[in-house]
């Protein structure tokens, strides 16, 4: 018959399928109660520890690769921090080179952590779990052989209470048996001795595993907590180079502020005696004119007719100017707002000392009722007369009024 594939022929692969057969009647009658099945609870609890050994291995492999998959996944997102920070710092901050350097050792010190784990905790535990495959296929095998072993021996047993001998069955069943049982049980020796073993051996991989991990884990936090250090301690000459930038452009602000306002000052206290100075003393009333001395006999008549007397030009001007301020006082304060004899209300604006008895000393925001002059030709160009509101809603008296510059004021 033509090979029915590569190293196996037909004759072969009917006894596989032989042996299939026989395994899987052998199993339904175990099942059915018809067939006893050798049976070993010490070697059962061994299998079960080693699959449990091998779930376990399994699962700690695959943490161990995620938790690698994280470092490596932390140590590219680092290093896109650190070279975002790289190019937003401007070179004349503080610690420029500083910075460059430190972006180098975290990204060399994240490298180095990563290849550790992975060399010595990835790479161990790779190797502990490459011997499971083996062990379990040798497992499963043994299983087959006993099953084989059981069937060999159930055979054999049945030929031996047959009502019809043949001795030539009962020699082969009883060699097939043999063979059977020798398979059978050089398996079951080899796992119950290798099964224990490494059984024990995971508490040494679990330690060795766990303490390298803590030992590179160790060293990578202590390496990178000085350099989060040196971090910290550039951010923080870099604020203080900043506060005192800032401070430093505050003074000369303030110094320029100071320096305006002396200015200010300085121009508004020299105005008023500037304008005193230009405009000068205010002149002295005029000294009033004498009469012709009448004759001897009219003396006494004329006592009595002096308030009857045409007046002079003199009096006829002032008397019509204090007649016209009179008229302007009535209609200014007809409102209501400022009392009658009065033109206009102004504020100071600024202080006023007084340096002669007729003027009036300001302070600024002082309110002043500004009036006409009893004689306008006693005013000065820039000059006004008036009483302070204060004064005059105390006492309601127009004998303390007095003269002050109008460009200390401002009219409202």
């Amino acid at each position: 018959m033509a090979e029915m594939g590569k190293g196996v022929t037909a004759g072969k692969l009917a006894i596989n399928v032989q042996k299939r057969i026989t395994r899987a009647q052998e199993k339904v009658l175990q099942k059915l109660g018809k067939a006893d099945e050798t049976r070993d609870a010490a070697f059962e609890e061994m299998v079960a520890n080693f699959n449990k050994q091998m779930v376990e291995g399994s699962k700690l492999q695959r943490d161990l690769k995620t938790y690698v998959s994280a470092v490596k996944t932390l140590h590219d997102a680092s290093r896109r921090l650190q070279d975002c920070l790289a190019d937003m710092y401007e070179p004349d901050w503080f610690g420029k080179e500083e910075m460059d350097a430190l972006a180098e050792d975290t990204d060399t010190l994240w490298l180095d952590y990563h290849q550790s784990i992975t060399d010595k905790s990835v790479t161990s535990m790779d190797t502990y779990l490459t011997q499971f495959p083996d062990i379990k296929a040798r497992i499963a095998k043994r299983d087959r052989k006993m099953v084989d072993f059981d069937s060999a021996r159930h055979h054999f047993a049945s030929l031996q209470k047959g009502k019809k001998k043949d001795e030539a069955k009962i020699a082969k069943a009883e060699e097939d048996l043999g063979r059977a049982q020798k398979i059978f049980e050089e398996l079951n020796v080899e796992l119950q001795d290798e099964l224990p073993a490494l059984w024990d051996s995971r508490v040494g991989v679990y330690v060795n595993t766990f303490q390298g991990l803590a030992g590179h884990q160790e060293k990578f936090h202590k390496d990178m907590s000085k350099l989060s250090q040196n971090l910290n301690d550039i951010m923080t000459k870099l604020e203080e180079q900043r506060q005192l930038k800032k401070d430093g452009t505050a003074a000369a602000k303030t110094e320029d502020g100071a320096k305006s306002e002396e200015a200010d000052i300085s121009e508004s206290a020299s105005s008023a005696p500037k304008a005193r100075q230009r405009l000068g003393p205010p002149p002295s009333r005029p000294p009033p004119r004498p009469s012709p001395s009448p004759e001897p006999g009219q003396q006494q008549v004329s006592l009595f007719d002096d308030e009857t007397s045409v007046p002079d030009s003199n009096t006829d001007s002032a008397t019509s100017t204090t007649t016209t301020t009179q008229q302007v006082a009535v209609t200014n304060g007809s409102d209501g707002e400022l009392p009658p004899g009065f033109i206009y209300k102004v504020k100071a604006i600024h202080d006023y000392d007084a340096t002669d008895g007729d003027e009036l000393e300001l302070k600024m925001g002082d309110i002043v009722l500004v009036m006409g002059f009893d004689n306008p030709d006693e005013q000065d160009d820039g000059w006004l007369m008036g009483v302070k509101e204060s004064k005059w809603l105390q006492e309601k008296d127009a004998s303390a009024k007095g003269v002050f510059p109008e460009n200390f004021t401002q009219k409202f």
